[in-house]
């Protein structure tokens, strides 16, 4: 697995004026999500377009709809940073290249990005810190058609710390985790747009929780951190982090 730590050009320095295009552009994390797919070109795009000056087409980059795992895909998260800048942090399966990636979008980074590679070593009974961003929802069966049958349930998403805290936990347990505490940060509706001039907006709950969990099932536990947790994870959720109890 590789983690990359992208600091965003987001603060208000006198010395970068662009900072308001970074805003701007993390605001939509279509569009995040969408820049950072470029750092997976495949090798025919890297090899034909090396200076990036091609549009963006998502068969070029193999990390875009692949099943999220050992063998591709990427997660992210975006954090905010005292003074009004951010970072980004990738899990991926694969070693990014975001030299590639923002070849023609430099002013939208504050630093070269940090790539590390490691191994997640987990152990049964193990106490960790976590740190999750996700988008807790519930989903509706319909009522059943003519025929009987029940289509596609509606997605709703899950209102009130308590009842967040439960999802969480079953989540979690799922997952291969117990959970013992957390803090939950209700952070907006994110209405999600792909394009500035469309009017409708996909509308997304957005929760932060912090806390710790003991480790139940170390596999099951290793493959959830490389899946993500919950849906919307091409919008910035469902990023796992886990750290040492202090």
């Amino acid at each position: 697995m590789y983690l990359s730590h992208l600091l965003i050009n987001a603060g208000d320095n006198p010395d970068r004026p662009n900072w308001k295009i970074a805003r701007r552009w993390l605001r939509s994390p279509y569009r995040v999500h969408q820049r950072l797919c470029m750092a997976f070109p495949s090798a025919e795009r890297a090899a034909s377009d090396p200076s990036f000056l091609k549009p963006f087409a998502p068969g070029d980059f193999g990390q875009v709809h692949v099943r999220r795992g050992s063998g591709g895909g990427f997660l992210f998260r975006v954090d905010a940073l005292p003074g009004g800048s951010a970072a980004i942090l990738v899990l991926s399966a694969t070693e990014p290249c975001w030299d590639y990636a923002f070849h023609n979008a430099a002013h939208l980074l504050a630093a070269p990005p940090q790539v590390r590679q490691f191994s997640l070593d987990l152990n049964e009974g193990q106490r960790l810190r976590f740190r999750l961003r996700v988008n807790p929802v519930k989903s509706r069966p319909p009522a059943p058609g003519p025929d009987g049958r029940r289509g596609r349930g509606k997605r709703k998403g899950v209102m009130g710390e308590a009842a967040q805290r439960d999802w969480l936990a079953e989540r979690l347990r799922k997952a291969g985790a117990e959970l013992t505490d957390c803090q939950i940060v209700f952070e907006s509706m994110r209405g999600i747009r792909k394009r500035p001039e469309d009017r409708a907006a996909i509308q997304l709950l957005s929760i932060l929780a912090e806390g710790h969990l003991v480790v139940k099932d170390a596999v099951k536990l290793r493959s959830a951190v490389m899946q993500g947790i919950g849906p919307a994870k091409a919008f910035g959720f469902g990023l796992l982090s886990l750290a040492k109890a202090e």
